[in-house]
């Protein structure tokens, strides 16, 4: 007997709760850990729009559109990202941001 995936797991606890966020945050993960980035930007742009101050969903997101060549889909998640790393005083996600931006 097989154990499901942790997506497995996740997507059905978003299929219970829809709205949860840390639910779909945690399927986003799960599905990058997979390498399925194309499946994570319906989550993380939910995560992203139902807290305004949570940072990394918006990192993910800019990282996972990078990733499928959405790069100036990405931008704008990355620069809010960016300020709030700022503003939260998180220097690593902050070095990491401006170099990714650098690179767009």
């Amino acid at each position: 007997m097989t154990t499901p995936s942790r997506s497995t797991q996740f997507k059905a606890l978003v299929a219970r709760q829809p709205d949860n966020e840390l639910f779909r945050f945690s399927l986003a993960q799960a599905l990058l850990a997979e390498d399925r980035p194309a499946e994570v930007i319906e989550h993380l742009e939910f995560c992203a729009g139902k807290k305004a101050d949570w940072m990394m969903p918006r990192i993910l997101l800019g990282k996972a559109l990078v990733g499928l060549g959405r790069r100036a889909e990405a931008r704008p998640w990355l620069e809010q990202a960016l300020q709030l790393a700022t503003a939260q005083s998180h220097e690593d996600p902050e070095r990491e941001l401006r170099t990714l931006l650098s690179e767009l």
